[in-house]
């Protein structure tokens, strides 16, 4: 039996609107992301797209990933893409910082490429994070 925390109530909420598909999948990559690192703070976010973004601290600035869910799709988001190693190229996106790679099915992240991208990601953030952090495997919800 797993021991990932439950989805938040608010997120839920507007997650449930979606297609069963999508929910089940999001619900797999989320704990995908919470199995490589139980102590993430997940944080909630509800504005162009349903978004749970996966920090190492309480803010957003020290995010390692993130999974921003669109009407019929999602991506797993990396918030400093550019700087990691991608020798498979998997990232795509024009941005100054954040990479993704679409998400369709599990064989898009369950594989050892994307836990080598997902480790470098939290490794980053561990070695750029200005300040310490107390808080540790906490769902922060800021939607309203």
């Amino acid at each position: 039996m797993s021991n990932i925390r439950d989805i938040h109530p608010d997120f839920f909420h507007i997650l449930k609107d979606k297609d069963i598909e999508l929910i089940e999948l999001y619900a797999d990559l989320r704990e995908y992301i919470l199995t490589i690192y139980p102590d993430s703070n997940e944080l909630l976010y509800h504005t162009h797209a349903l978004t749970s973004v996966y920090s190492i601290s309480k803010k957003l600035s020290d995010a390692f990933c993130m999974i921003p869910i669109y009407t019929n799709h999602f991506n797993l988001g990396f918030n400093k893409g550019t700087l990691i190693e991608d020798p498979h190229k998997l990232l795509t996106g024009t941005g100054n910082l954040i990479r993704h790679i679409p998400i369709k099915s599990m064989i898009d992240y369950r594989n050892d490429k994307v836990d080598k991208l997902v480790r470098s990601a939290i490794e980053l953030a561990i070695n750029t994070m200005q300040k310490p952090t107390s808080s540790v495997a906490t769902t922060i919800s800021k939607i309203k």
